[in-house]
């Protein structure tokens, strides 16, 4: 209780931001070690603690997947199109998935991108 108000938070926390990123930078896309170093530093922005990256190679295109102690961090990417998406969800109340999520458009460089965000957080 604060001031005579008494709050309340969720029991689980979940915030979720996740895209579709257009015209990007087709040399970021194609580059594994780059797009893994681009997620350490959202996870940094995003004050959230990576626990293990794991990356594959697809054609010309990489999957990066982040797993993080809040929970993830995705980018997949098909260089031939200049397109990412991007899923960075978190259940740690002191995170910002959104910061991260625009940090990660910055460094692919999209000209235009999609946003959606979704409160997954449960009261049970």
């Amino acid at each position: 209780m604060m001031m005579g108000v008494e709050l309340a938070f969720p029991k689980v926390v979940g915030k979720q931001v996740y895209g579709s990123l257009y015209e990007c930078d087709e040399d970021v896309l194609k580059d594994t070690k780059r797009l893994e170093q681009i997620i350490k530093e959202a996870a940094d922005i995003g004050n959230m603690n990576i626990l293990d990256i794991k990356s594959w190679k697809i054609g010309e295109g990489v999957s990066v997947v982040a797993i993080i102690l809040e929970s993830h961090i995705t980018i997949h990417t098909w260089p031939e199109y200049r397109f990412a998406t991007v899923d960075v969800y978190s259940c740690g109340p002191h995170t910002s998935p959104l910061n991260a999520f625009r940090y990660i458009v910055e460094k692919l460089g999209a000209k235009r991108y999609t946003i959606n965000e979704a409160d997954r957080s449960s009261e049970f």
